[in-house]
C-alpha cells in the first residue's frame, strides 16, 4: 500500500510531517484549504477539546493540537490508519489524543446510548468521504448525541457538488469553495 504524507503548517509543530498509508477515500485537507480554516478556527482552538471524525491522516486533529488545543480524540475505522496515526502521537510526543478504531456512526450511537462516555467537544471536524450519505447522517447523530458544547464549533468539508443540510441548530459562519471542494463552519446555538 502506497503512503503519503503531509506538514503541520502552524503552531508549535509546523514544518513537522505526519505520514499515513493511503487508503480507499483518504484525501487530506490541504495546505491551502488547511490554512484558511485554522484562520477561521484561531479565536476557537486554543484550550479546545475537539473531535475528529472521519480522522483519516489527522491532518486536521493533529494541526489543532500544534495550535493550542487541549485534546483531541480520534475516531477512525481503517485499522492501518488508526496505526498511522498512533505512529504521528508518537512522533509527535504527545499524549493529548485518543484514537479510536470504530465507525463514526457507531460510536456516535454509544455515545447517546452512553455506552462510550465522551466530554463535550468544543471544535468538531467533520470529513467523511465524498460522495457518500456519511456527512449528513452524522450531522444529524452528531447533533443529537449529547457530545457537544452549546456553543460548538463544526468544521465541515464535503464535495461541491454534494447537498449539505445542517442540523437546526447549526448557523453557517463561512462558507467557502475550492475546486471540487466546499467547506464551512457552523456554531451550534442552543
Amino acid at each position: 500500500m502506497k503512503s503519503g504524507s503531509c506538514r503541520i503548517i502552524g503552531g508549535k509543530w509546523r514544518g513537522r510531517k505526519i505520514s499515513f498509508d493511503d487508503a480507499e477515500g483518504l484525501r487530506p485537507t490541504t495546505d491551502r484549504i488547511r490554512e484558511t480554516v485554522f484562520n477561521w478556527l484561531q479565536p476557537y482552538v486554543f484550550q479546545s477539546h475537539c473531535l475528529d471524525m472521519f480522522a483519516g491522516s489527522g491532518a486536521l486533529g493533529f494541526e489543532a493540537l500544534s495550535r493550542g488545543a487541549e485534546s483531541v480524540v480520534f475516531i477512525e475505522q481503517n485499522r492501518k490508519t488508526v496505526s498511522s496515526l498512533k505512529a504521528n502521537a508518537q512522533l509527535l510526543a504527545t499524549d493529548d489524543v485518543s484514537i479510536i478504531q470504530q465507525d463514526a456512526s457507531s460510536w456516535l450511537a454509544d455515545v447517546s446510548s452512553g455506552m462510550s462516555p465522551v466530554r463535550d467537544f468544543d471544535l468538531v471536524f467533520l470529513d467523511p468521504p465524498f460522495h457518500s450519505e456519511l456527512l449528513q447522517n452524522s450531522s444529524q447523530l452528531l447533533e443529537s448525541s449529547g457530545c457537544l458544547s452549546e456553543d460548538a464549533i463544526i468544521y465541515v468539508e464535503h464535495a461541491a457538488e454534494q447537498a449539505f443540510a445542517a442540523p437546526d441548530d447549526w448557523v453557517c459562519l463561512k462558507d467557502k469553495k475550492a475546486g471540487q471542494v466546499r467547506y464551512q463552519l457552523y456554531e451550534r446555538q442552543i
